[in-house]
């Protein structure tokens, strides 16, 4: 089997390591005797949607996230078409955002997303750092990552939440509703930064499975990796995070 990757942006989207949740995904499938070919769009680009089996948008700063969003309007009607489509897009942070209608900085601008994703983002007056744990109660699964954002992201009745934060460990989309991310489909979004799939792999075999179920049009078994390692960290960091 073979997988093709697509990184958006990566010359310009890639804050507090983002970049790691492509190589943890081109690890685990190579484990796995997967072939993984990584194809990097960028400013002027064209976006291949029919070639793609998952693609990766990483986050940025304000200044960043502006020039993407104008070279955006080139891809969004292929884009869209590919998150219709039920193709796998992982997004963080600032591709997040850009995913959405807009993203409003604190002097009033608005930067236009591609209202692909039934949300917004309004810059806050609080950074939102830190460790967070969150639950996902649809798979039954808690992930643990870290967060850094001035943006506030609120969902509308389109989209779910990836998760529920836990235990007020960690502040999530906005700091006010207790929600972390959003599923639309086979797209996820997420404040999720550290890698995010590095920490959580169970995320990255559920993003790889989907992708290879959606183009081999059927039922993937993956083989099975030793997480022995990342499964300890990950309960040592919920338990320090959640029960201290």
């Amino acid at each position: 089997m073979e997988i093709n990757i697509c990184h958006l942006y990566p010359d310009l989207l890639n804050t507090y390591g983002d970049l790691g949740n492509v190589l943890i995904l081109k690890y685990r499938c190579e484990k796995r005797g997967i072939k993984v070919n990584i194809t990097n769009v960028s400013l002027n680009d064209e976006f291949e949607e029919e070639k793609y089996d998952i693609v990766f948008f990483g986050g940025g700063q304000d200044y960043e996230q502006s020039i993407v969003s104008e070279d955006l309007e080139l891809k969004k009607d292929k884009i869209k078409s590919y998150v219709e489509n039920n193709k796998v897009f992982l997004a963080i942070c600032g591709g997040y955002q850009l995913l959405g209608n807009y993203y409003e900085k604190s002097c009033g601008e608005k930067i236009k997303g591609l209202e692909i994703l039934d949300l917004y983002t309004k810059s806050g007056k609080k950074r939102f750092i830190g460790n967070i744990v969150i639950e996902d109660t649809r798979n039954n699964v808690k992930y643990v990552g870290f967060e850094n954002h001035f943006g506030k992201t609120y969902l509308g009745d389109k989209v779910e939440p990836l998760g529920k934060v836990v235990s007020n460990v960690g502040y999530g989309n906005n700091g006010e509703d207790g929600y972390e991310g959003v599923v639309y489909k086979n797209t996820i979004g997420t404040y999720l930064h550290g890698s995010g799939l590095s920490k959580n792999p169970i995320l990255a075999d559920r993003i790889i499975k989907n992708a290879l179920a959606e183009k081999y049009n059927k039922e993937i078994t993956l083989k099975r990796l030793d997480d022995e390692y990342e499964i300890l960290a990950k309960e040592y960091i919920i338990n320090k995070l959640v029960n201290k």
